[in-house]
């Protein structure tokens, strides 16, 4: 069976945006963003709600990485080859190939994706993530700390989501981030 990781670049407060949606305190440098490539090289889909879809979709073009170090003409490549599932009451029509759009989140259809998956799903967002920790689909959380604190914002876990977490590993970066990587206690 696949696991189903949220993963997110938080601010060491806890938000994954500022209170005016900036998140470029989060940019990762060369060290980290090969870290985070090798991290997602096994995701085999992406779970996204539309904001947060509508922020990585530039992925897609490939100018974005034309003249860009490695890692991110890497992590470029890594996403394009992923299916990706974007849960949208409002998106027409995808932007990116491999993309498919559904209306509703159905924790059922995700318990079955997890099961006939040959490779992980990672789950993006922190509202779409707490309907699926709500629901108990997540197996794992990655939270990269950013050396940062914004004050508020747009909170990596909502209100009232409550889990148990085993401690999986821990890496410091040269940058001042860290990692911490749990399991999903039972």
């Amino acid at each position: 069976m696949a696991k189903l990781i949220y993963s997110a670049i938080t601010s060491l407060d806890g938000y994954v945006a500022d209170a005016k949606g900036d998140f470029s305190w989060a940019m990762p440098d060369e060290e980290l963003h090969r870290f985070v490539n090798d991290a997602e090289r096994p995701v085999g889909t992406y779970l996204y709600g539309r904001r947060m879809y509508e922020t990585m979709v530039a992925w897609e073009d490939p100018r974005l990485a034309d003249g860009e170090p490695e890692p991110i003409r890497d992590f470029q490549q890594i996403w394009k080859a992923a299916d990706k599932i974007v849960y949208s009451r409002t998106l027409e029509s995808a932007s990116s190939a491999r993309t498919r759009i559904e209306r509703e989140f159905d924790a059922g259809a995700v318990r079955r994706l997890k099961a006939s998956a040959g490779r992980d799903l990672s789950i993006g967002g922190p509202h779409l993530a707490a309907e699926a920790l709500r629901c108990g689909l997540v197996d794992e959380v990655r939270m990269y700390l950013a050396p940062v604190a914004v004050g508020s914002g747009n909170p990596a876990f909502a209100d009232g989501v409550r889990i148990p977490l085993e401690l999986l590993d821990e890496r410091r970066f040269g940058n001042g981030t860290v990692l911490v990587h749990y399991r999903i206690a039972e």
